[in-house]
């Protein structure tokens, strides 16, 4: 009885130790996921432009392909320039046309200028005769009554009197018209300003008929050839802003805890497991929507009628930056595999709800 006894005890001994060993390697790994959160339900992302003329033409000029890369500033395509450059040289000869109407519309005005200047001092010759005739004519009545002068005499300078006051107003009302005559420039110097903007907008479109690359990237969905009609505002083709890499990557909702913006994380390409990518959690997202109801329709809540007894974590996309500009097994839509180092981004502010 003994012996038998005997021999259990280190049969028991080797299984408490195997317990203890597999609870200690699973609060390991327990603490392992905490602190490094994996997932495989990612992909790689990278922000995408769509090409799209700002003016409607022929293409006459696509030196890229489906897929090329392509450098900032190259040639992706040229919009048929001719009309817009007709445009341009119509309304830089308008500009010509309309400096020399105002050169000669100035000239008129200085001549409509001279001519009222003329008119006032006309006034200023009608005014003295006036004033020399009723001069004589007071002095020709005070000799009158002493029988020095004739009464012809003095008739003939009280006709002369009415004739100078006479002179005095028609100068006065040929004045004032050549005053009122007198124009300006001021509407053609506005005129000016228009045709300006409208030569400023002619050649902004011949710059624009020349569509250029504005980052480096890569060529997508182009299907579409020389002498297509492109339409401004519709897009031909796709670019993709290959210097910025992401790899999206959904966490369950128990792992975002610890998860900060800022963390360093490690992610690698399922097409090829060997290369691993350091990078850094750019954001978390703050919103999906739920396949389990709480949407609205037609203002109303809308509600499961079944209830799952098995809830599966919601999981949220974070948003993993890829250090590195030039990533070129990086494919939007790769499948990728992410692991976040938590604990070493930046400090958040916690909140606090009051009851």
């Amino acid at each position: 009885m003994n012996t038998h006894s005997s021999a259990q005890y280190p049969r028991r001994l080797l299984v408490g130790a195997l317990c203890v060993a597999v609870l200690g390697l699973l609060l390991w790994v327990i603490a392992r996921l905490d602190a490094q959160p994996r997932t495989d339900d990612a992909y790689a992302y990278a922000d995408t432009v769509n090409v799209t003329p700002q003016v409607s033409g022929r293409i006459v000029e696509l030196p890229v392909r489906e897929n090329q890369p392509v450098h900032q500033g190259d040639v992706l395509m040229r919009i048929d320039p001719r009309p817009y450059q007709v445009a341009l040289d119509e309304a830089r000869a308008a500009l010509v046309e309309l400096d020399q109407q105002i050169g000669l519309n100035q000239r008129q005005v200085n001549a409509q200028r001279l001519n009222a200047e003329a008119a006032h001092a006309e006034i200023e010759r009608a005014q003295a005769l006036a004033k020399q005739s009723g001069d004589t004519l007071r002095r020709q009545e005070s000799l009158l009554s002493h029988g020095y002068i004739s009464a012809e005499a003095i008739d003939q300078s009280r006709t002369s009197r009415r004739s100078a006051l006479s002179q005095l107003n028609v100068s006065q009302l040929q004045a004032r018209q050549a005053t009122a005559a007198v124009s300006g420039v001021e509407a053609l110097v506005a005129h000016r300003a228009v045709i300006e903007a409208q030569i400023a907008r002619a050649a902004l479109n011949v710059e624009y008929s020349t569509v250029r690359a504005s980052f480096d990237g890569r060529v997508v969905g182009l299907k579409t050839t020389v002498g297509q009609f492109a339409s401004a505002g519709q897009p031909v083709f796709s670019l993709i802003d290959t210097q910025h890499w992401y790899v999206v990557a959904n966490f369950r909702e128990t792992e975002l805890k610890n998860i900060r913006p800022g963390d360093p994380s490690t992610v690698y390409l399922m097409s090829d497991t060997r290369q691993t990518f350091a990078g850094n959690v750019d954001s978390i997202g703050f919103g999906v929507l739920p396949d389990d109801g709480g949407t609205d329709v037609n203002g109303l809540p809308k509600v499961a009628r079944s209830i799952n007894w098995v809830r599966v974590s919601q999981r949220f996309p974070v948003r993993i930056r890829v250090n590195g500009p030039d990533l070129p097994s990086f494919r939007i839509g790769a499948s990728a595999v992410a692991v976040v180092n938590t604990g070493s981004g930046p400090a958040q502010a916690s909140s606090t709800t009051t009851p």
